[in-house]
């Protein structure tokens, strides 16, 4: 089958561009890499399908479509657990964050999380999007991605003194 310039823009995407994608979408998964990669997977096809219609950079747009995906993953499975701790181990991830996300206590806390208020602390603090950007990225207010980062942080602490007993 030939590959047209714009699938070539799409493999180029995927091949210098997933690991970022793959983090976002670990966290999203509490830390189950094999949920973060079949939630990576069903975003990459979804947007392969729409590629040339993807304005802009694929980045911002990967971003909300794992984020999105993720709160519709967690709602089909009735809010049960997405991992079971015991088998769930950290995968390596590149970057400055590598330090915080291999630490098992993050991926813990972020799994207590409601999805919402998760997506909001890892695309705000982990993809450093700002509060416009998470926004629009989760098709909401400002206002709701300040409460909701609020919320989310006092309820990290909480969790993370929990998790790390």
């Amino acid at each position: 089958m030939a590959v047209n310039a714009a699938d070539e823009g799409f493999e180029e995407f995927v091949e210098l561009r997933s690991q970022s994608p793959l983090r976002t979408a670990y966290l999203l998964c509490g830390g189950d890499r094999g949920a973060a990669e079949d939630l990576l997977q069903d975003v990459l096809e979804r947007m392969f399908l729409r590629w040339r219609r993807i304005k802009g950079p694929p980045e911002p747009y990967a971003r909300a479509a794992l984020a999105n995906a993720s709160a519709n993953r967690w709602r089909r499975r009735s809010r049960k657990p997405e991992a079971d701790w015991e088998l769930a181990g950290v995968p390596s991830v590149g970057g400055h964050e590598e330090r915080v996300v291999a630490q098992d206590a993050v991926p813990r806390a972020l799994a207590e999380l409601p999805p919402r208020m998760r997506a909001v602390l890892v695309l705000r603090y982990f993809d450093d999007l700002t509060e416009l950007q998470t926004a629009a990225a989760l098709k909401c207010g400002t206002g709701t991605v300040k409460s909701q980062t609020s919320r989310g942080l006092a309820r990290m602490r909480e969790l993370m003194v929990e998790v790390a007993r």
